[in-house]
């Protein structure tokens, strides 16, 4: 046994006999062993992501590279007990995130604003640092200022109304084609930063995130399905890039994806949807037919070559969503359990390299060793808090 695993589990063994005397819920064998897993490829991340901090503080290596690279990697740190927000190296790399804020209150550099200031929120919330406050809440007012509402003309100086498939979502900037990823970013970034789901641009966000879902009792669109997944985007005519195909009837229809099924399952939950929804229900109930770790799940029926595309993002927003969704497991059709907790942590071991790092696919910049093991790092955090909260059975 290495000397980490050893540290790992005498750690997990620990926090076992402290969480008895407190009253915590007992962690039996499975959990013990899969948190100590965890705990063993968290390490080993932060040492490499430790090892790639430039001399400014930052992560980025070229001036090409969004700041939100840098603000994925400071939340990984600040989560974890060992560093925390306020260690001198990672105080260090806040003080470089900031300097990106503007006086709008946009935290970015030149392009992708909602992208970049939404991760940034959700960082520096991470923290836990008061000073950062101010910061924050001028960051959030600038980012529910890029949410498309009636407060904004459309490309062409159009208003913006409620029947528009681009109310209530962000896109990449302040004019950007809103999407489902930009969306639950955003949505993601407010509830990190404290507001509550009765905000409005929580529910502005509900109508866009409804619209993509194929659901066609709750879905006002023409393509809409109804086998509760997610797709891209419903702006214009909807997007997805697990691609589209035609109906029995001939009519348009577009594919669900795992990675927009689980941000559009995170978005209701924080939204303020409960699982008696329909919507919920009918999200869940896709991601129990589409159960697996191997890929992200409906992205090679438009083509088998993107079966790996998005994959370390598929797990993070799987991570996050299944937490908030607050069930352990998941049924596949054949009846089979799955501890998500456990498959997760066991499938991301199994895929680090030596040096600690993880790398996936090149498509949307995964072959970035920096922001796929940071991703990596947020997922195991994850399911380990949750696996704390909820032990095995």
């Amino acid at each position: 046994m290495t000397p980490i695993r050893t540290l790992a589990v005498g750690l997990v063994v620990c926090a076992w006999l402290v969480g008895r005397a407190n009253g915590a819920p007992a962690l039996n064998a499975d959990t013990q062993k899969a948190i100590a897993q965890a705990q063993q490829v968290i390490d080993g991340a932060l040492l490499f992501l430790k090892a790639q901090q430039q001399p400014d503080g930052g992560w980025t290596t070229s001036p090409h590279q969004p700041p939100a690279i840098t603000a994925v990697v400071l939340r990984a740190f600040a989560l974890e007990p060992r560093y925390g927000g306020k260690a001198d190296f990672v105080k260090q790399g806040y003080d470089k995130l900031l300097s990106f804020q503007l006086e709008d209150g946009g935290i970015y550099k030149d392009l992708l604003a909602n992208y970049n200031t939404a991760i940034a929120i959700s960082s520096l919330a991470a923290a836990g640092n008061p000073q950062y406050e101010a910061r924050i809440k001028k960051a959030v007012e600038y980012l529910k200022g890029l949410q498309w509402t009636d407060k904004i003309q459309g490309p062409k100086g159009e208003v913006i109304d409620q029947k528009s498939t681009w109310w209530g979502g962000a896109g990449y900037g302040s004019k950007g084609r809103p999407d489902g990823s930009n969306t639950q970013i955003l949505i993601e970034a407010l509830r990190d930063a404290g507001l509550k789901p009765d905000d409005p641009a929580y529910q502005n966000a509900l109508k866009f995130v409804t619209r993509m879902q194929n659901r066609s009792e709750s879905n006002d669109q023409p393509w809409a399905g109804n086998d509760g997944g997610g797709v891209y985007t419903p702006a214009n005519n909807g997007e997805s890039f697990a691609g589209e195909y035609l109906g029995p009837d001939g009519k348009r229809m577009l594919r669900s994806y795992g990675s927009m099924t689980y941000a559009m399952l995170k978005s209701y939950i924080y939204c303020g949807l409960t699982r008696d929804d329909p919507r919920v229900k009918a999200a869940w109930e896709w991601i129990t037919r589409n159960w697996t770790l191997d890929e992200n799940p409906g992205m090679k029926l438009g083509d088998p070559a993107n079966a790996q595309h998005g994959l370390y993002y598929y797990y993070h927003t799987l991570a996050r969503a299944l937490a908030a969704y607050g069930e352990p497991v998941v049924t596949d059709p054949k009846g089979d359990k799955h501890d998500w907790r456990i498959e997760l942590i066991a499938k991301l071991a199994s895929l680090q390299q030596k040096d600690g790092s993880f790398v996936g696919d090149k498509k949307w910049m995964e072959d970035n060793p920096v922001l796929t093991t940071a991703f990596v790092v947020l997922s195991l955090q994850e399911a380990r808090e949750d696996l704390k909260a909820r032990p095995a059975k």
